[in-house]
């Protein structure tokens, strides 16, 4: 069985790499969207996204708060290489189609 994903998580995906790319413009940050998605792809630990978000943390509360929610995103729509290349919220919906036998 082949696995595609869904047109929905593809353009969510779209919408986050616009999104990332406006902040790293914005705050000339040291890091490119290829970079932020590898260390998603290869994560292994929490204080890998931790450490991205420190890159964009301008002092602002309200700032930090924007670049937080769309790191979430990005954490959450994006592939990771633990989930066999796949997304947590595509494995969210894996497990919800798969019915559990009564």
């Amino acid at each position: 069985m082949i696995y595609t994903t869904p047109p929905a998580v593809l353009e969510k995906r779209e919408e986050i790499e616009k999104e990332l790319s406006a902040l790293i413009q914005k705050t000339k940050g040291d890091i490119t969207l290829k970079e932020i998605q590898d260390i998603i792809y290869d994560e292994t630990d929490f204080d890998d996204l931790n450490d991205v978000i420190r890159m964009f943390d301008t002092g602002s509360p309200y700032e930090l708060q924007n670049v937080i929610e769309t790191l979430n995103d990005a954490w959450n729509y994006f592939p990771h290489r633990v989930l066999n290349g796949l997304c947590p919220l595509e494995i969210v919906s894996q497990n919800k189609q798969t019915k559990l036998p009564n």
